[in-house]
């Protein structure tokens, strides 16, 4: 016990709360009792360890990142810790830490209470005034019968002295949580949200959010009435700004953003928000990308960011919302990177009609959904942000890789994920010859199968046709006069039309051939061009429509498909209907046929 105890640092939880005396970098306690919290509404699992220093002992809260160390079975009574990273706060006039990192010295093992510490509270009260306190905690560690509450006198806090923001010492964002009880900020604006209106049953009002960033992470701040008029002007995207307690901290409505953060801010009417003068030490905007190649394993609604190069740019379109009956700008856009995929993201409102990126830029997407509709696509979030060629080592090596080698390759677009096929099994891999044999969708259900096909012809006659730009209706419109074009579902009259595809495609595999036909995500999928684009093509150059589609002939698919029967007058035929198409999965497809091959118990 002896050499145990020589390593503890004796006095250093008092030097933590005490900024006159000499601060112990590190330093070393033992952990006397570790106590779970009542469980929260927000189910998220917290602890309070009590800390030894052999002179003292402290109440602490392990910060949310740092609960595994208890949950592994690592943070036990009587061990030997390091606190690495902590944060010193006043909690209803109580001292007590927030334990951001720390490290248990297993060389050192574990041992009985070492002394007999004194709770820290005491100890600094009887340095200020001769009245003493303790914590009460509902039987934790330490804590007696209190007949009267005690008045304390606390100092200012080590980590937020009395002055202004710009010569306060700087929180930073990680360590934000609703037990910070004062704290300064520096951060950048990445993003800010127009003013909205809400409406509710206590009245109406408005709100309008930002997004923060310093070097260790991100938070959203959000600015109701009051604070949303007095605020909304000062704060610029891209600024550096102090923001000053009193600020709520609270627990992150996730359905409202797509930061990695547990906790979200509320600003109060005494909130202090005051521009940097130094505009350049803190972060530009924070990057976790998913690569193009790795979204068939995002699942959908996900919010993730993107970079890519940037392989076509399509013209501003309007959409009218069913519901809002207002219209909405959009522009979607095509991203390759070095994966060999690409991925169609589509943009709004005023970024879709200012984006003025030239193909073979490199684009970085912060904030953006993915969509599993008919293959996997990208739309950008309100809350999200564009950077155009960003100075970073992502965007030096995508721009590297695409001048030396990917300018002139082929990329493949997602299919839908095998969960969004139906629940369709690989034994349900069907041959041409098998589908007519077993007489597939005379059934009076629909039937679903998959099929491994190869294009072989595509029917040029009505490959696409004129669709309504009201959201949610792709119904055919007619031309009335040039820039009229009218959709009678929705009694609108709108000034062009957005093509889509309508196709009939032949396959063809080792047993036979079959006629599929394709809607718009599968036709984009097979032709690697949107139907607008493929007739804006065909007003200039016929040779080169001739082209793309003599491409998209011979290309081998796995088409999920579902066969039904379809009434012509006094006839019956069966419909064969793509729902998705991906390309073929070589190891996957493999392992099948072994798979097959198996299940004939050859001996």
């Amino acid at each position: 016990m002896a050499s145990q105890a020589s390593n503890i640092s004796v006095g250093a939880l008092s030097a933590i709360f005490d900024g006159t005396k000499t601060q112990i970098n590190e330093p070393i306690v033992q952990c006397v009792q570790v106590k779970p919290l009542p469980p929260q509404t927000n189910n998220q699992e917290r602890y309070r360890v009590v800390f030894s220093d052999i002179s003292n002992y402290v109440q602490t809260m392990l910060a949310i990142q740092a609960n595994h160390f208890v949950t592994d079975g690592l943070l036990r009574k009587g061990c030997f810790v390091k606190l690495k990273q902590f944060q010193a706060n006043s909690v209803k006039g109580k001292k007590i830490l927030i334990i951001l990192d720390l490290e248990v010295l297993k060389e050192l093992g574990e041992a009985e209470k070492i002394g007999e510490p004194k709770p820290l509270e005491s100890k600094l009260e009887e340095d200020e005034k001769p009245q003493s306190t303790t914590i009460s905690s509902n039987g934790f560690y330490g804590a007696k019968p209190q007949n009267a509450p005690s008045q304390v006198n606390s100092r200012p806090q080590q980590t937020r002295p009395m002055q202004g923001p710009a010569t306060a010492t700087i929180y930073p964002i990680e360590a934000l949580s609703p037990y910070a009880n004062k704290w300064t900020i520096k951060a950048r604006c990445t993003s800010k949200s127009p003013v909205k209106h809400w409406h509710g049953r206590s009245g109406d009002g408005t709100l309008f959010s930002v997004n923060l960033l310093d070097d260790s992470g991100e938070i959203r701040a959000t600015g109701f009435n009051e604070q949303c008029i007095a605020l909304y002007d000062l704060f610029q995207e891209g600024g550096v700004y102090y923001i000053s307690s009193p600020c709520r901290v609270r627990i992150a409505k996730k359905q409202f953003t797509n930061l990695n953060n547990d906790y979200e801010l509320t600003f109060e009417r005494e909130t202090l928000v005051e521009k940097a003068e130094d505009q350049n030490d803190v972060p530009q905007v924070r990057f976790n990308f998913t690569t193009i190649g790795d979204l068939q394993s995002v699942d959908k609604d996900t919010t993730i960011d993107v970079i890519g190069v940037l392989k076509d740019v399509g013209d501003t379109t309007q959409i009218v919302s069913k519901t809002t009956k207002k219209p909405y700008d959009k522009r979607e856009l095509t991203l390759v990177d070095n994966t060999g995929f690409s991925v169609r993201m589509t943009i709004w409102g005023t970024t879709a009609m200012n984006f003025g990126a030239t193909p073979e830029s490199v684009v970085a997407f912060k904030g953006v959904k993915v969509s599993d509709f008919g293959g996997k696509s990208l739309s950008l979030l309100s809350s999200g942000s564009v950077t155009v060629d960003p100075d970073i080592e992502e965007a030096h090596r995508l721009k590297g890789w695409y001048d030396a080698q990917g300018r002139d390759e082929s990329f493949v677009s997602h299919a839908p994920s095998v969960g969004a096929m139906s629940g369709m099994e690989r034994d349900q891999f069907k041959t041409i010859a098998q589908i007519r044999e077993e007489q597939l969708g005379m059934s009076e259900k629909p039937v679903y199968f998959s099929l491994r096909a190869t294009v072989v012809y595509i029917k040029q006659d009505n490959l696409c046709y004129p669709a309504c730009l009201s959201e949610d209706c792709n119904k055919k419109v007619t031309e009335l006069d040039p820039g009229q074009w009218r959709c009678e579902r929705c009694d609108k009259t709108h000034p062009r039309a957005e093509y889509r595809y309508i196709m009939l495609i032949n396959v063809s595999d080792h047993t036979g051939q079959l006629y599929l036909n394709c809607f718009d995500d599968v036709g984009r999928l097979i032709m690697d061009t949107s139907a607008d684009n493929l007739m804006e093509m065909q007003q200039n150059d016929d040779k080169l429509v001739g082209d793309i589609i003599q491409n998209a002939n011979c290309r081998t698919w796995t088409f999920g498909c579902r066969a039904r029967i379809d009434h012509y007058g006094d006839q019956q035929r069966i419909r064969y209907q793509v729902s998705f198409a991906r390309p073929v999965n070589y190891s996957e497809e493999a392992s099948r046929l072994a798979d097959m091959i198996d299940s004939y118990n050859l001996s």
